[in-house]
């Protein structure tokens, strides 16, 4: 099996990997049986790309190959790491309030009831919550705390999203996280992003984590349900991710170990 450097120059970009740790795995690889890497060819989305790196290719050429895959990977991730800041809260999703030294004023668990109203002390009538980020709620409370404590450090955490919330990442035309306001399958999630652009492949990925943890991925023949030889009948849960393979991503691998993207489907399942 020949390994792909686009991929582990980016493995490397986003989460630091040590360059000896994906040289051992490279050499693993190459020591395994024809059979092995028959097994593990089965598993792609597609083959890499053939051939790999001349011997002798200047630090500065791979210099420059990591930082154009780094600005790549930037257009989407993004999607992700703000996910937590800019999230509206609503009914069903749980926070949890920490008050920095005080014990006795964070609560943790706290579901947001229909109305969009939580039970905090000090508040009459309940804290309105619904529509709000976690940011501007702890401010909020820190605004009611000012008047019994001073200088008052408030944090409020997201535990688990309820609000129904699905992510598309790959080679579609507007990839990021969406809101999941009725029924919605695969196919119509995908044309929801704007369709899979020129470069992406029509066998599609959903992420999806199971109650005890464990990851699930189901492949989508789009191809096939365009042409109307397959229904489309797989319909999207809380925190699923569709990933589309493409130029830039070839393999589910390279998506499930971002940790971002996988810190999104947690929140759907009660965390880690």
């Amino acid at each position: 099996m020949k390994s792909n450097p686009r991929i582990a120059a980016l493995i490397f970009a986003l989460l630091a990997c040590a360059p000896a740790a994906a040289a051992a795995q490279g050499q693993q690889d190459r020591k395994q049986s024809p059979a092995a890497q028959g097994r593990q060819a089965g598993e792609r989305l597609e083959p890499d790309e053939k051939g790999g790196l001349r011997p002798g290719v200047p630090e500065e050429v791979l210099a420059n190959r990591r930082e154009r895959l780094e600005e790549e990977a930037a257009a989407e991730i993004p999607y992700y790491n703000n996910f937590l800041t800019t999230y509206r809260l609503g009914p069903e999703d749980v926070i949890s309030v920490s008050v920095f030294d005080l014990p006795k004023y964070s609560k943790s668990g706290i579901v947001v009831p229909p109305d969009g109203r939580i039970d905090y002390f000090f508040v009459r009538d309940g804290l309105h919550v619904a529509g709000k980020t976690t940011q501007q709620v702890a401010d909020e409370i820190a605004r009611y705390l000012d008047e019994y404590i001073i200088d008052p450090k408030v944090t409020v955490s997201l535990e688990k999203a309820m609000s129904m919330r699905y992510g598309v990442i790959g080679d579609v035309a507007q990839p990021g996280i969406r809101i999941m306001t009725r029924r919605l399958s695969v196919y119509e999630a995908i044309s929801e992003a704007g369709g899979i652009l020129p470069t992406g492949k029509k066998q599609v990925v959903v992420l999806h984590w199971n109650a005890d943890r464990t990851l699930r991925q189901t492949f989508i023949d789009v191809a096939a349900i365009q042409k109307g030889k397959a229904p489309d009948n797989y319909f999207l849960s809380p925190g699923d991710q569709i990933f589309v393979p493409g130029n830039r991503w070839k393999r589910v691998e390279s998506i499930i170990k971002l940790a971002p993207i996988l810190s999104f489907a947690r929140i759907f399942t009660g965390g880690f």
